[in-house]
């Protein structure tokens, strides 16, 4: 009877196969696409920002260069020797200059009620009154007649620059008055913050801009802790004109804490060095070639990316983007970011984070450690980032060059990319929805003529045979299942054969009887034998010789030594039950009973001292055999039915194994039993008793 059985159709089944096939390809495809799409914008991302951190890097090496090397240039000039010199013999005549006591009120006052208050205010630290006025007369008087035209902070600081001749006729004023104006020249062509003058005792014996640190000392005034003082020192002690000194960003408290760099070189020629020179560059040098002129967007770098600088001490040497374009957003992602709120707002309120923004990031590790390289990860305002980093080869300056720009705007073409693949992707899926269809309902007709058939078979008869349609895939299948049958007829008769040649291979294993009651499914078999054989053979020394072999060499021998046992056996016409390790048990007249089944046993064990000798003079050894034999009823049987370990025991069995040792010497030892029924054809000699049901056994030793 055929039972219709509840489920989907084979033509169902084939539509969701078909669907579900062109879903994973679909998306497989998709997928791949993506990846290598976002390789490709990612690899086009770190390529465009690689180039422009490489254009950056050169623009600011190239930068400090050209100031470094303007200021060589300026040093060995013929005009600033001559003014180095006059402004050097000015500056000593000026050390005779008095100070009154109302001139060293007034500069009192001016650094105590303007130039201090102006300063705590803008940098929120606290300062000493006097802390900042020179030590010397000539300094002091500098001050009172230049520096104190600084009293107004909104002043012009143009007219500044321009007031050379103070008009007191003074040596110092005259000199300065001639030259002066090749200062004011360097400070508008070449756009420094400053240029300063000194004489080789660390005077600053000229400013431009007449500031708070004309007429200091940089060896033992209040700056003498600076960079900057430490860079002249080590730029005057090479005596070179050559020699151009550098100094990272600091805060040079004569411009208000501004953070400032400067570029020092000696002043004279190849025979006579009388001071240096040394140029303040703006804060704004720097940040007009990072930023590019503030034009990132045009120069690549889209709506979020920069360029920026990054110091030994993980903080700022440039400015950011965002603080320039969004101070309050700036100041919001500072935080989120893990800035300090405090260090933000600072930054925010002088609009810049040179040497205040922290800057933390994987990439300035690796600069620092002075490799280049690209890398994705949060930025220094907490925002996820693509990075080019690489360290910047500039004698004096140990700065990392950083370009960076959000990763999700790197990444915004693999938006619309993702989209173009889903809506393709929904558009092949719903083609393949449709063809689909068609296609199950014309492949599962043939199915059908198969059905008839293969429940024929599943019912028994394989003489069934199905009609060979079309010559298509579905024709192959009717030949195929036509073989099958065919094949099956040829299976059926082979196991068939198999299943008798498995019965033989379980009756050499074991008795007749007790494979017929193994195969009916008895879990406990056993059978008692009269009559019945039964050798013990233990071999003496080879655990000793095993100790000097490898496993695979012990292994080995020990199978040499049981095929020679078993070959024993067969000659001797007796049967092996199981071989142990270094022992074998076998018995005669149990699978095939034997009149001499006793004879057998001795001459079997007489035998197995032959397979021993032979095995010592082919290997240098030195094994003995411990054999006992004794005759009696025993018992076999399956002890294990799972692994058909088949065995025998009894009181043979246990006296067998007892006469075996009753000296510990090797030979062949046998119960009284065997002895009385071979004695007339081997020697023996009594070797002991052993214990067996209550009675004394006497054990004999065949000579």
């Amino acid at each position: 009877m055929r039972f219709t059985r509840g489920g989907l159709s084979i033509q169902s089944k084939l539509l969701i196969m078909l669907l579900g096939v062109s879903l994973v390809s679909s998306v497989v495809v998709g997928a791949i696409g993506f990846v290598n799409g976002r390789e490709s914008l990612h690899a086009a991302a770190i390529d465009q920002l690689t180039t422009i951190r490489e254009m950056r890097a050169a623009e600011i090496t190239e930068a400090i260069g050209d100031v470094k090397l303007d200021a060589s240039l300026h040093s060995r000039n013929l005009s600033a020797q001559t003014i180095s010199a006059e402004l050097n013999t000015a500056f000593d005549e000026l050390q005779q200059q008095e100070i009154t006591p109302e001139q060293q009120a007034l500069l009192e006052a001016y650094y105590a009620d303007a130039f201090i208050p102006e300063l705590e205010e803008r940098t929120g630290d606290e300062y000493g009154d006097t802390a900042f006025i020179p030590e010397s007369n000539a300094g002091k008087y500098l001050q009172l007649q230049y520096s104190m035209g600084n009293i107004d902070f909104d002043a012009d600081y143009d007219k500044l620059l321009n007031l050379n001749d103070s008009g007191d006729g003074t040596t110092y004023a005259q000199a300065a008055g001639r030259y002066g104006d090749y200062f004011t020249r360097l400070i508008d062509q070449a756009g420094y913050e400053d240029a300063l003058l000194l004489n080789l005792e660390g005077d600053v014996v000229f400013s431009a801009y007449k500031g708070a640190d004309l007429g200091t000392n940089l060896n033992t005034g209040p700056y003498r802790d600076t960079a900057f003082a430490q860079t002249y020192r080590d730029t005057i002690a090479t005596n070179s004109v050559d020699a151009v000194g550098i100094t990272d960003f600091e805060r040079w408290v004569p411009s208000m804490n501004v953070p400032t760099i400067w570029v020092i070189s000696p002043v004279g020629n190849d025979s006579r060095v009388t001071g240096a020179i040394a140029f303040q560059v703006s804060l704004d040098t720097i940040n007009d070639v990072m930023t590019g002129g503030e034009q990132w967007k045009e120069q690549g770098l889209g709506d979020s990316g920069e360029v920026y600088l990054v110091g030994r001490d993980d903080l700022m040497r440039s400015t950011s983007r965002l603080l320039f374009e969004d101070p309050e957003a700036y100041a919001q992602r500072a935080t989120d970011g893990g800035t300090a709120p405090s260090i933000a707002e600072r930054v925010m309120e002088i609009r810049g984070p040179v040497l205040l923004q922290p800057v933390t990031t994987f990439a300035v590790e690796e600069a620092q450690a002075g490799r280049s390289g690209t890398t994705q990860g949060p930025g220094y305002l907490g925002q996820d980032s693509v990075t080019a980093y690489a360290p910047l080869e500039i004698e004096g300056l140990d700065w990392v060059i950083i370009a960076r720009i959000d990763s999700t705007e790197a990444f915004a073409p693999v938006t619309d990319f993702t989209r173009n693949v889903l809506l393709s992707l929904l558009g092949i899926l719903l083609g393949v929805s449709l063809l689909s269809l068609l296609l199950a309902q014309v492949f599962t007709r043939p199915i059908h003529r198969l059905v008839g058939a293969v429940h024929r078979v599943a019912e028994g008869d394989l003489d069934v045979q199905v009609p060979q349609g079309s010559r298509d895939e579905f024709g192959e299948l009717g030949s195929a299942f036509n073989d099958m049958a065919s094949s099956l007829r040829i299976k059926q008769e082979l196991i068939e054969e198999q299943q008798k040649e498995n019965e033989k291979l379980l009756h050499t294993l074991m008795p007749e009887s007790v494979a017929n009651k193994y195969k009916q499914g008895d879990e406990a078999i056993s059978e008692a034998h009269e009559n019945v054989s039964v050798v013990f053979a233990e071999l003496v020394g080879f655990d000793e010789h095993a100790r000097g072999l490898s496993a695979e060499e012990e292994i080995g021998q020990l199978n040499t030594l049981m095929r020679g046992f078993d070959e024993a056996a067969e000659k001797a016409g007796v049967e092996k039950v199981r071989t142990l390790h270094g022992g074998y048990l076998a018995s005669s007249g149990m699978v095939i009973p034997r009149v001499d089944n006793v004879r057998r046993s001795v001459e079997f064990a007489r035998n197995l001292v032959g397979v021993i000798d032979r095995f010592n003079v082919q290997n240098g050894t030195s094994l003995a055999l411990r054999a006992g034999v004794d005759s009696g009823t025993v018992t076999s049987g399956l002890v294990a039915r799972t692994s058909l370990a088949y065995d025998l025991w009894g009181d043979a069995v246990n006296l067998a194994y007892r006469v075996r040792s009753v000296t510990g010497e090797p030979g062949i030892y046998v119960s009284q039993t065997v002895r009385d029924r071979t004695q007339e054809l081997v020697d023996y000699v009594e070797a002991g008793t052993v214990e067996s049901q209550g009675r004394t056994e006497t054990v004999w030793k065949v000579v």
